[in-house]
């Protein structure tokens, strides 16, 4: 099977190892495609290719495409994937989990749903069911139960959810527990015309061509995917790391400077992320808020704080949080809070002496530490913990 060279319109030759590939793939992308950073054209590229190679990275992160506006190419964008991608079905609406289970009962596909916006919007009915199922597709092995015809009726069939999903739609309101399973390519609109218009009657042929020398590629370093296990940008662990460690893998694989590309990719996503902590963009569960304004207003050298005051500090501190005025539709209490400790990180209050009940700093510093609100070397204090009393406050 012939290939592109950098920039052609056309197959010109054989493609070589050492990731050669991936640079025709991203120099066609380029020709097409317009996005916000460049470097999204890497990322584009890089997991086009782990589609072929996912069954060995085990985890598939999933792909959205966004932007706040119609007329960004996210539709193009889509179109380039499926003659790229593994197996591809465009999926311009999903009527049920089990249809979904059943596509893939068959093979190993890469699904592709435009307008997300509205397929995958909340309020429509079977939503929930279609998202949780899309949720845990993405990691090998993920399986839902479907019911199947038989001569006697009708039997339950475990089938496979495992699939690359790359989503398109304009700012679409998915939950966050499916952005967490999510890369983002943010995409404007085009007005300066620097990309060429996809006129698939000229392309088609040559597109296809570079999906098929990108599955021939794949072949040739499917085992080399499966054993390596290249290092990770720091901070880079947890769903962090399952979204990432796929596409890394590849581009370890590819060798030349895809390895620091990804890196770079992964670098980027780890500084928004946090960006997007500090101006308040992701939903933090109330405990977690209630655990980090703890860490906030805690007496600076002191052990033990009474639960009376920390409430009040609370209040003070964050009155939309805690105050008459917040969602809860009242001030915090001290009871409200230990419940919300205890339940939330099994963290209780106990009394110093026969004092006042309240927390003791090193009760709440493992805690600090685990949810990344304190350094892992931060001292908890010298104090000894005091044993719970009691229901905990």
């Amino acid at each position: 099977m012939t290939a592109l060279t950098t920039g052609s319109a056309g197959p010109v030759g054989s493609v070589g190892y050492q990731g050669e590939v991936l640079d025709q793939v991203r120099a066609w992308l380029g020709r097409f495609i317009c996005t916000v950073h460049d470097a999204d054209l890497d990322l584009l590229t890089l997991w086009a290719a782990h589609t072929h190679l996912c069954n060995e990275t085990y985890t598939t992160p999933r792909l959205i495409l966004d932007s706040p506006v119609p007329g960004s190419g996210k539709t193009t964008v889509l179109e380039h994937l499926q003659r790229l991608c593994l197996r591809p079905i465009q999926a311009a609406s999903l009527s049920s989990p089990a249809m979904l289970a059943r596509m893939l009962d068959k093979e190993l596909r890469t699904i592709l749903i435009d307008e997300v916006d509205r397929n995958l919007n909340p309020k429509r009915d079977g939503v929930e069911d279609l998202i949780a199922v899309l949720n845990a597709g993405y990691k090998r092995g993920a399986m839902r139960p479907v019911l199947v015809p038989t001569k006697d009726g009708w039997d339950v069939k475990e089938m496979p959810t495992f699939s690359p999903v790359a989503m398109a739609g304009n700012a679409p309101n998915l939950p966050e527990d499916t952005k967490s399973r999510t890369i983002r390519v943010l995409l404007l609109p085009d007005l300066e015309g620097r990309v060429e218009g996809s006129d698939w009657e000229e392309i088609e042929i040559p597109a296809y061509d570079l999906g098929e020398s990108l599955a021939q590629w794949a072949e040739t370093v499917r085992d080399q995917v499966r054993s390596i296990r290249p290092p990770l940008p720091a901070g880079c662990v947890g769903r962090s790391k399952e979204r990432w460690a796929p596409i890394r893998r590849v581009a370890e694989v590819a060798g030349g400077h895809w390895p620091e590309i990804a890196d770079e990719l992964i670098r980027r996503d780890l500084t928004e992320a946090q960006m997007d902590r500090e101006d308040g963009m992701v939903t933090t569960p109330p405990a977690v808020a209630l655990l980090r304004d703890i860490h906030e207003v805690w007496p600076e050298g002191q052990d033990f704080t009474p639960s009376s005051s920390l409430v009040s500090t609370l209040v003070l501190h964050n009155p939309r949080m805690w105050g008459p005025e917040s969602a809860y539709g009242r001030a915090l209490t001290f009871q409200r809070m230990g419940r919300m400790l205890a339940q939330g990180f099994k963290v209780n209050s106990s009394r110093q002496g026969d004092g006042p009940r309240g927390y003791y700093r090193q009760a709440l510093g493992p805690v600090w530490r685990r949810m990344g609100i304190t350094p892992s070397n931060e001292p908890t204090g010298p104090t000894e913990l005091a044993q719970p009393a009691g229901e905990p406050w």
